[in-house]
């Protein structure tokens, strides 16, 4: 399991600088119920992936995530040199938009490379699939978590903001693993409710959250009112 509990709240540190960072961290990791930390580009480009996890390390043993906010987007033959630049941080989240054959050859890359991987299928934002105008076909998601799942990957991550698609990709890949791990960004800012999420995925569910947490003023408490709604 990359996180260790079944359910929790994951901090998304999508902010510009490591004092903003550890901010966040030193701020929430004593809370019960933080499961990891999630960071992205707008910290590691700067600044690196080391420094980044370092950073973190600095106040807690907790996993950190990347989101490269969207990996597995490439040819198949780079997933390996991805996934070895990523081996600082415990898991990294792919959303294979490329295609079958990349994701099939990023899934292998990480799995050679020993990176924890968490595979993503819809977003969540408008105009992503052609129903509502986007460019990706409606069949993409459930195609992606499909190849993850029937190549061993266990982690996922579902739009939290639309708690009906939560149960129906949970349906599906259900079908093809047992006891999948859920993880979902869109909470609160984007209208993801954190009790709806739960509900909608089961028993193995994180809730990722951005901005409703970071931007609080007092980041311990909200974080200590969210977990309670797990």
């Amino acid at each position: 399991m990359i996180v260790s509990r079944n359910r929790s709240v994951i901090p998304a540190c999508d902010v510009d600088s490591l004092d903003e960072l550890k901010k966040i961290v030193k701020n929430t990791c004593s809370v019960e119920g933080i499961g990891a930390y999630k960071v992205g580009f707008s910290l590691v480009i700067p600044f690196g992936m080391e420094a980044v996890v370092k950073a973190v390390r600095d106040f807690t043993d907790l996993p950190v995530i990347y989101d490269h906010q969207k990996a597995g987007t490439d040819i198949p033959d780079t997933g390996s040199q991805f996934m070895r630049a990523c081996r600082k941080a415990d898991a990294v989240i792919i959303f294979p938009q490329a295609g079958p054959a990349t994701e099939d050859a990023w899934i292998r890359a990480a799995k050679e490379e020993g990176v924890a991987l968490i595979v993503g299928g819809e977003m969540t934002h408008k105009a992503y699939l052609e129903s509502e105008d986007g460019f990706l076909s409606d069949s993409m998601p459930k195609r992606a978590y499909e190849i993850a799942a029937r190549l061993g990957v266990k982690d996922f991550v579902v739009p939290g903001n639309r708690p009906e698609k939560i149960v129906e990709y949970r349906k599906l890949i259900e079908s093809f693993t047992k006891e999948p791990v859920f993880y979902s960004p869109g909470m609160i800012t984007q209208g993801g409710s954190l009790t709806d999420g739960a509900k909608a995925a089961g028993k193995r569910w994180h809730a990722i959250v951005g901005r409703a947490l970071y931007q609080a003023k007092d980041m311990e408490k909200t974080a200590k009112e969210m977990v309670k709604c797990l």
